[in-house]
C-alpha cells in the first residue's frame, strides 16, 4: 500500500520565494501540492505566471479567501511579507496543520525582541498574535534540528542570517575567536529585494551598480546576534553591513574575527569539521580555494572557507549561499522534512546549476 503523501498549501505562490518552493516540491517524492494561493495573479495557472513550470505544475492560483480553494493540508508555507503569517497562522495551528513562515513574524520568541525587529523594517511593533511567539522555533536546522522536529510553527531565517551564522558558529563555539569586534561584510544579488518592481532595482539603476544599504540598520542583525549570543553564552554585538550587487542571486559573506592565542588553522579546521562534518548541506573548503556564488547557485548548500591572516591575527571566513534556496525556499523545505519526520535531504540533494 502506497504511503499517503504530505498535503502542502503554499501562500504567496507567485513571488520569488513561492516559485522557488514550487520548483523544489515538484520533484519531492513525498509531497502533493494541494493548493497555491496568492493575492496577485489569481485565477490563472501558475505556469501562466512562470512558463518554465508548464507541464510540471499547472495548478491554478487561488485567492486565499476563495471558498473553492482546497484547505485540507498537513503543512502550510507562508512565502509572504512580514505581517501576513502572524495574523493567520493560528487558524491552521488550531486545525493541527503545521506552519512555516518565510518572514520575520516568527523568528523571535518574545514580543520585545519582535518589536525591535519590526521597528527596523517600519512595521507595527505590536505582534498580531503574541501569545504564540513562545511556541515558535527558529528554523536553522544545523543549530536547532531536534527542536524543529517537534515544532508545529517555524520561522524560517533571514537569508543574510543563514550565511553569517553558519559561517562563524564553530569558531565561536570552540573558543577560537574573541567575541568582540566581529564583522560581517555581506553581498547579495538583486533577487533578495523580491519580485515587486521599484526604481532602485530597475535595470538601468542596477546594471554595474553596487551599494551598501541599511548600514548599521539591517533587521537580520537581530537574529544573527541572538543566535551567536546563545552559542557564546553571553550577549554579543556585531558589525553587519549588507551590500547589493548586480547579479540575480547569491550571497557571499566575508567574516572577520580576532583569533585567540591558541587558534591555528589545524584546530579551526577541526572545529568546523567536528560541527559540520555530518551536515548534508555544508561544505568546508581549504585555504586558497576560491569560492564563488555560482558554486551554490540553485542549490541548498552553504560553502565555507577558512583563512588566518597571521599579520593581523584575524580569522577570515568566506560563506556562500544561494539566497533563494538555502537562504529561503530550500531551507524552508529542509525544515519541513524535519518537521514531518522524513529524510532531511529529500527534494534537495542536487548540486545546483553551472555556469
Amino acid at each position: 500500500m502506497a504511503k499517503k503523501k504530505i498535503q502542502v498549501g503554499l501562500i504567496g505562490a507567485t513571488g520569488y520565494g513561492g516559485v522557488g518552493l514550487i520548483e523544489l516540491l515538484i520533484n519531492h517524492p513525498s509531497i502533493n501540492i494541494c493548493a497555491l494561493m496568492a493575492k496577485q495573479e489569481t485565477g490563472k495557472p501558475i505556469s501562466a505566471v512562470y512558463p518554465h513550470l508548464k507541464g510540471f505544475c499547472d495548478l491554478p492560483v487561488f485567492d486565499p479567501a476563495d471558498p473553492k480553494c482546497p484547505h485540507d493540508f498537513d503543512i502550510v508555507f507562508y512565502a509572504t511579507p512580514d505581517g501576513v503569517g502572524q495574523k493567520e497562522a493560528t487558524k491552521w495551528l488550531n486545525k493541527g496543520v503545521k506552519v512555516i513562515d518565510y518572514s520575520g513574524d516568527f523568528r523571535f520568541n518574545d514580543k520585545e525582541s519582535y518589536a525591535s525587529y519590526a521597528a527596523r523594517i517600519g512595521k507595527p511593533k505590536e505582534h498580531a498574535n503574541p501569545d504564540i511567539l513562545h511556541s515558535t522555533t527558529y528554523g536553522l536546522p544545523e543549530l536547532h534540528r531536534e527542536i524543529i522536529a517537534n515544532s508545529k510553527l517555524v520561522g524560517n531565517p533571514g537569508c543574510f542570517a543563514v550565511s553569517c551564522i553558519l559561517g562563524l558558529v564553530p569558531a565561536l563555539k570552540f573558543g577560537l575567536i574573541e567575541s568582540e569586534g566581529i564583522i560581517f561584510d555581506a553581498k547579495t544579488g538583486v533577487s533578495g529585494a523580491g519580485k515587486t518592481p521599484s526604481p532602485l532595482f530597475h535595470f538601468p539603476a542596477r546594471y554595474e551598480a553596487m551599494n551598501a544599504y541599511k548600514v548599521t540598520g539591517h533587521q537580520h542583525v537581530y537574529e544573527i546576534e541572538r543566535e551567536l549570543s546563545l552559542i557564546a553564552d553571553k550577549e554579543l554585538k556585531v558589525t553587519f553591513t549588507p551590500h547589493v550587487i548586480p547579479v540575480s542571486r547569491g550571497i557571499i559573506t566575508t567574516i572577520y574575527a580576532t583569533i585567540t592565542a591558541n587558534a591555528n588553522m589545524e584546530n579551526l579546521r577541526e572545529a568546523y569539521e567536528t560541527m559540520y562534518g555530518k551536515e548534508p548541506f555544508i561544505r568546508i573548503f581549504s585555504h586558497g580555494e576560491v569560492l564563488s556564488s555560482t558554486d551554490v547557485r540553485g542549490s541548498n548548500f552553504c560553502n565555507i572557507s577558512l583563512t588566518i591572516d597571521s599579520r593581523t591575527g584575524k580569522l577570515i571566513v568566506i560563506s556562500v549561499i544561494d539566497n533563494l534556496v538555502k537562504g529561503q525556499a530550500g531551507n524552508a523545505l529542509q525544515n519541513m522534512n524535519i518537521m514531518m519526520h522524513i529524510e532531511e535531504t529529500a527534494g534537495l540533494m542536487y548540486p545546483g546549476n553551472f555556469p
